[in-house]
């Protein structure tokens, strides 16, 4: 018995080794010592990137560079972290825009919920994009009803993962889809939600032609397949994109356009 114990302890310990090194699944934290913002940051884009869920590790050095690029032409500072305790009053009060890049799990204590809560309401701007409206559940309910407005529920697997669809402008007028040019057909890892997100408060702007590729047949969400909407919260506004998995995706001219976009008009 002893020795039939020994030999499965060995044979389970690679799987153990792997699952507790895998970068895509990182032990969670939670931050209580504020960063120090430079000086000069006023107004600026935070670039938040946490995660205590699946971390994209694939794009997210890329993409934090690319949004802190377009911040920079834009003519904004941009301040990009990990840590949520920059999630207080005081430090806020600096922040014109969060963008939430791929920023996974359960991030916040009570008093950064009730600091981020505060600050959308009051006028500030978000932008999130992909991971950032990708959890299977959510701890926070305000965050999925009223942030992102839908809860994911999947996306293709396997050797589907990655396909090539066409995005469909559904608002081409709106100021977040100012000059993306069509077709648009991107390679990306393609997220279904429950329903489309809530009608109050949201503008969908991008839906996916669903017979432009092979969603799994569980995740079907029809004629109606949203994969960017804006969303008023209080006096602030969001902007969600599921967009985003790949990190060539982030220059994509149309990508690259619609990030920027959005920064603008959350940040007005």
């Amino acid at each position: 018995m002893r020795a039939l114990l020994i030999a499965a302890l060995l044979l389970a310990a690679p799987v153990m080794a792997q699952t507790a090194t895998d970068p895509h699944r990182p032990a969670p934290v939670y931050d209580h010592a504020p960063p120090i913002l430079p000086a000069n940051f006023r107004d600026g884009v935070l670039i938040f990137s946490k995660t205590n869920g699946w971390r994209h590790v694939e794009h997210i050095p890329h993409s934090n560079a690319v949004i802190a690029d377009v911040a920079h032409e834009a003519g904004r500072p941009s301040f990009t972290t990990e840590n949520a305790a920059v999630f207080t009053p005081a430090l806020l009060k600096r922040v014109k825009v969060v963008v939430l890049n791929s920023a996974s799990g359960d991030l916040f204590t009570p008093e950064q919920r009730a600091a981020f809560a505060d600050w959308l309401k009051a006028g500030g701007g978000v932008v999130a994009l992909h991971g950032s409206g990708g959890d299977p559940r959510y701890d926070w309910p305000f965050y999925v009803e009223e942030v992102i407005g839908a809860q994911f529920i999947g996306h293709p697997g396997g050797q589907d993962q990655f396909q090539r669809a066409t995005v469909q402008l559904v608002a081409p007028r709106h100021p977040v889809m100012a000059g993306i040019t069509t077709p648009w057909a991107p390679v990306d890892e393609w997220y279904s939600f429950a329903a489309p997100p809530r009608a109050q408060g949201s503008e969908i702007l991008a839906t996916l032609d669903e017979t432009s590729y092979r969603p799994d047949p569980r995740q079907k969400m029809g004629a109606v397949h949203p994969v960017v909407w804006t969303r008023n919260v209080g006096r602030g506004r969001v902007v969600f994109s599921a967009l985003g998995h790949r990190p060539e995706g982030y220059d994509d001219p149309n990508y690259r356009r619609l990030i920027a976009n959005a920064m603008r008009w959350v940040g007005r």
